[in-house]
C-alpha cells in the first residue's frame, strides 16, 4: 500500500501527480506567463513578414501618389504663370494644343453645375484608398491607387484653394486635343489608375494580393 502511494502520490503530498510538462505550464514560478509571452512572441514573429510587403505596397502607393501629385501642381502653376490669358501653344499643329482654361465640373468639363459635390466625392475617393492602404498587399494596385490619390488630391487642391471660393474653386486644365474635352495632369492619373483597376479586376487579383477565378 504505501508502495502504491509512493507511486501515485496523495493530495497531501506537494507536486503529487505532476509530471514536468504539468509543472512547465501550471506552476507557480511564473512559467505559464513565460509560456504565454513565448507564445505571443512567436506569433508576432509568424506576422512580422506579412506586415513587410504591405508597408512596401503603402510606400509604393504614396510615392506614385505624391509624384503625380507633384507634376499635376507644378504644371498647373506653370500654366497659371505663363500660359493662362495668352494665346494656346500648338505641340501638335491643331491636333494637340496647350490652353488654358478653368474647369469648374468634374474631369474633362462635365456637370459645371456640381463643383461641391465633385470635391465631396474626390474627399471620398481619397478617405476609401486610405482605409484600402490597411490591406494592400499588391504592387500593380498600389499603383493604381496611387494614381487614383495624387489625381484626386490635384484636383482637390484646386477646388479648396482656387476661386470662386472654398470647395468651389474651377480646376486648370490645358490640355487640348481636336475635338475633345481639354484635360490635366491630375485627370490622366485618375483616368490611368481606374483602367488600371479595371484590368486588375478582369484577372481576378484583389488588393490584398489574393486572385480569385469567378
Amino acid at each position: 500500500m504505501a508502495e502504491a502511494e509512493r507511486i501515485i502520490g496523495t493530495p497531501d503530498t506537494p507536486g503529487a501527480g505532476t509530471g514536468p510538462e504539468q509543472r512547465d505550464v501550471h506552476g507557480t514560478d511564473g512559467t505559464d506567463r513565460a509560456d504565454g509571452a513565448g507564445l505571443a512572441d512567436a506569433a508576432a514573429d509568424a506576422d512580422a513578414p506579412a506586415v513587410r510587403p504591405r508597408r512596401r505596397r503603402v510606400a509604393v502607393l504614396f510615392a506614385v501618389a505624391a509624384f503625380a501629385y507633384a507634376l499635376d501642381l507644378v504644371s498647373k502653376l506653370l500654366v497659371v504663370a505663363k500660359l493662362e490669358h495668352h494665346r494656346p501653344i500648338e505641340i501638335v499643329g491643331d491636333w494637340l494644343k496647350f490652353e488654358a482654361i478653368r474647369n469648374a465640373g468634374a474631369a474633362f468639363g462635365f456637370g459645371e453645375a456640381f463643383t461641391v459635390i465633385f470635391t465631396v466625392i474626390a474627399a471620398a475617393v481619397i478617405v476609401v484608398i486610405a482605409r484600402l492602404a490597411r490591406k494592400l498587399y499588391s504592387l500593380p494596385w498600389a499603383i493604381a491607387l496611387g494614381l487614383l490619390l495624387g489625381g484626386a488630391l490635384g484636383n482637390l487642391t484646386d477646388r479648396i484653394f482656387r476661386s470662386p471660393g472654398v470647395f468651389e474653386g474651377a480646376v486648370v486644365d490645358f490640355i487640348a486635343p481636336k475635338h475633345f474635352a481639354v484635360f490635366n495632369l491630375a485627370d490622366s492619373a485618375i483616368v490611368c489608375g481606374g483602367i488600371l483597376i479595371v484590368l486588375l479586376s478582369f484577372r481576378g487579383l484583389d488588393p490584398d494580393g489574393t486572385v480569385h477565378k469567378d
